[in-house]
């Protein structure tokens, strides 16, 4: 049983966020309910931490250094509101936290100045040659932390 609940944004909702994207609605993010689809909001959440990693130093999702990617196993969304096809969305991303191996970013996305979605994931810097986890590069990290006030 999946529960929906639709929240106000009480302001705020994208303070922090020093790195934003647009984003337009297409027929495919849409499902049969006339609206949005829940693995679609997902998808943004890559757009923009795909952009995010580019910004931060030519990083990709296959390289943020000491020649890893990342591989994600963890995810989390808060619906906030419905989104149609052609909606204009703004979608931020920041990294919340850096551990070890790993790193947590949120996203946020507005439309017209509501919050529609909320989330995070987790991510792990992984060898995928090894195929196991390995410590975050040096570098990356520093890059993270420079960017980010909340870490």
């Amino acid at each position: 049983l999946i529960t929906v609940r639709f929240v106000r944004d009480e302001g705020g909702f994208m303070d922090g966020f020093n790195f934003t994207i647009p984003y337009t609605v297409r027929v495919v993010d849409v499902n049969y309910g006339g609206h949005v689809a829940n693995s679609a909001v997902l998808n943004f959440f890559q757009d923009a931490r795909i952009a995010y990693l580019k910004n931060l130093g030519g990083y990709s999702e296959l390289n943020i250094g000491n020649q890893c990617g990342i591989i994600l196993p963890e995810a989390h969304v808060k619906y906030l509101a419905e989104m149609f096809l052609g909606d204009e969305l703004v979608i931020g991303a920041r990294v919340k936290g850096v551990s070890r191996s790993s790193f947590t970013m949120e996203y946020c996305i507005k439309r017209d100045g509501e919050a529609t979605a909320e989330g995070e994931t987790v991510l792990i810097c992984f060898d995928y040659q090894k195929r196991k986890p390995r410590r975050l590069d040096a570098q990356f990290r520093e890059k993270i932390e420079a960017s980010e006030s909340t870490i």
